[in-house]
């Protein structure tokens, strides 16, 4: 945990601001690191969510950050291009005690849902990528750009099979 970046309070100020200069490609002392999600083959489109740990006075200081700016996002409905901004939280965490930083992300045609540090920080985005999901296109990373080793103890994919709905007519 020496490797860790110093955690500066002004962040907190302008979060959004923090999110757009430390992303997944600004390497750190401990990260970025995460998943890569929806990319395409090239890695020309994807959205990342990702970890980048601080060292506080106190604690340590995380931010998850979904950083959707590597996404087309063309809505389907209107053909138009949405904003697609960089965004997450911070959140203390005691590494010594914790060990363990879990995500939780959920993926689905057009949502992208993750839960970092057991909930304590949580986005939700409207995707629309250009790469189509259902057809096997789209890819899955794991990555750690930062330049500290980060091991990933646990990873679990699941498929959700397509909903049946059952319409009664009157």
């Amino acid at each position: 945990m020496d490797k860790a970046d110093p955690f500066d309070p002004s962040w907190l100020l302008d979060t959004e601001k923090h999110y757009r200069e430390a992303d997944a490609s600004a390497s750190g002392g401990l990260g970025p690191f995460g998943l890569i999600l929806l990319a395409s083959d090239n890695l020309e489109e994807h959205t990342a969510v990702h970890f980048r740990i601080y060292r506080s006075q106190h604690k340590h200081m995380i931010v998850m950050c979904s950083d959707l700016r590597r996404l087309v996002n063309v809505i389907p409905e209107t053909r138009a291009v949405h904003a697609t901004p960089a965004y997450g939280g911070f959140f203390k965490f005691d590494i010594e005690k914790e060990r363990r930083i879990s995500l939780r992300t959920l993926i689905d045609h057009s949502a992208v849902e993750s839960f970092g540090g057991g909930g304590r920080v949580c986005s939700m985005a409207r995707v629309y990528p250009v790469v189509p999901i259902g057809d096997r296109s789209a890819h899955m990373y794991a990555f750690n750009n930062g330049t500290s080793t980060v091991r990933v103890s646990q990873l679990k994919v699941w498929s959700m099979r397509r909903a049946q709905v059952n319409v009664k007519k009157a």
